[in-house]
């Protein structure tokens, strides 16, 4: 997406009274509870911002990295920023582990770097090419999907699990995999599978765990068995947490999911604000 769109829309939001506070760390450069002491509300929807990670022999080798410590610092430079010590992929071989969008955007980010090579490996086996439609509603229908950034240049493979990364003097040189295979839900490795991949940089894009539990710590609110910071959606408690005048809504309150999911649980949140602010409310639910 443009970045003109999101410009246009902080501008309408200014206009409207909102105030942005930018490069504030909520937990580190400013203490919760000064927020809640001083706001009437607070709302937490910082999304699932923890990475899941890829415990592995290896993992700690330099060239390793989360897809969202790689992919941020092109779109600032793209906006003209300059960034120091840029995660490139220029020149080398790329392995995305992750078959995603997140994944996708690594692909196309390393290409237009002007990588060797880029791989991408999923853990799961290869979606059909054509969903079942009787299979569908109401779920998210499972077909292969290709992007703009896979077209521009991508093997894909599917079924693959790593189990090592190798390095040479600290820094990541080949990835070892194996195929796998799934029985009833259970995945297993096939027999004589492992092989070995040149890996200069491994971008993982296995999705988000949740959100980061630091932050909930420190507001000292209730988390459901998921980490997630534990609201209802509906009756009069809907969007409070366990601790007075805080709120929390999409994915820090459901865990990662869709957009669609957010705009809704953000618009249902600001409803129930409102009630709480003013007894009462004549927003959209």
């Amino acid at each position: 997406m443009e970045k003109t769109h999101i410009d246009r829309r902080m501008d309408q939001m200014q206009a409207e009274g909102v105030n942005f506070k930018t490069n504030q760390n909520v937990g580190v450069d400013i203490n919760p509870d000064d927020l809640i002491n001083d706001y009437d509300a607070v709302i937490l929807s910082g999304g699932a911002e923890w990475p899941r990670d890829l415990p592995v022999p290896g993992r700690d080798l330099k060239g390793v990295h989360f897809a969202m410590d790689f992919l941020p610092s092109q779109n600032k430079v793209v906006a003209g920023d300059k960034v120091e010590e840029q995660i490139l992929a220029t020149d080398k071989h790329v392995i995305v582990i992750g078959g995603g969008d997140t994944g996708s955007d690594c692909v196309g980010t390393s290409n237009r770097h002007g990588a060797k090579s880029v791989t991408q490996f999923e853990l799961m086996p290869q979606p059909p090419e054509k969903e079942n439609k009787a299979m569908v509603w109401p779920y998210w229908p499972l077909k292969l999907r290709t992007s703009s950034s896979h077209e521009e240049g991508c093997q894909r493979d599917w079924s693959v699990a790593t189990k090592e990364l190798i390095g040479e003097n600290g820094v990541v040189k080949e990835l070892v995999a194996s195929r796998v295979e799934w029985k009833d839900g259970k995945m297993a490795e096939v027999a004589d599978s492992e092989f070995k991949i040149k890996a200069d940089l491994v971008l993982l894009a296995m999705g988000f765990v949740g959100p980061q539990q630091n932050l909930l710590e420190k507001f000292g609110i209730e988390k459901d068995e998921r980490g997630n910071a534990k609201a209802e959606t509906e009756g009069d408690k809907a969007y409070f947490t366990s601790r007075n005048k805080v709120f929390a809504a999409g994915d820090m309150r459901r865990g990662q999911s869709l957009v669609v999911w957010a705009i809704r649980e953000g618009r249902q949140c600001a409803r129930a604000v409102d009630e709480f602010l003013m007894g009462s409310s004549i927003l959209p639910r």
